[in-house]
């Protein structure tokens, strides 16, 4: 199976962010997220940012996607900003990703274009380990 290059993923990622605002002048669309799974599979998400707290970050929307599709199993994840900067998951992300699949400590994490570190490194103590 071939490897994605990080610059790959991180334009994937890159080339679904298309903001629009919706109601209360919140902004969809403006943060987009690519993940390739253990099988090699893409999938991408973008965020959806509403009033009441009823939005959700482009992680969520990609790792639904690879939900749907019946994976479970995050080998790399990355989520960019529409100028383009990479940003680090947001510490719900980085549980959801957890919780979808406790091997997920392991996913790749792309935190910056020239900086990739393991989930477990950004999650060090799950919340359901016994220390």
């Amino acid at each position: 199976m071939p490897t994605i290059t990080n610059e790959a993923l991180i334009n994937k990622a890159l080339s679904i962010i298309k903001p629009h605002k919706v109601k209360h002048d919140f902004i969809t669309s403006d943060c987009g997220c690519a993940l390739v799974t253990d099988k090699g599979n893409i999938y991408r998400g973008v965020s959806i940012d509403t009033c009441s707290s009823m939005g959700f970050c482009a992680e969520h929307s990609a790792i639904a996607a690879m939900i749907t599709a019946g994976e479970y199993k995050i080998k790399k994840i990355v989520a960019v900003l529409d100028d383009g900067m990479v940003v680090p998951p947001c510490g719900r992300c980085r549980e959801f990703m957890y919780q979808i699949n406790g091997d997920n400590l392991e996913t790749d994490v792309i935190i910056n274009k020239d900086k990739v570190v393991k989930l477990k490194e950004l999650l060090p103590y799950t919340w359901d380990e016994k220390l």
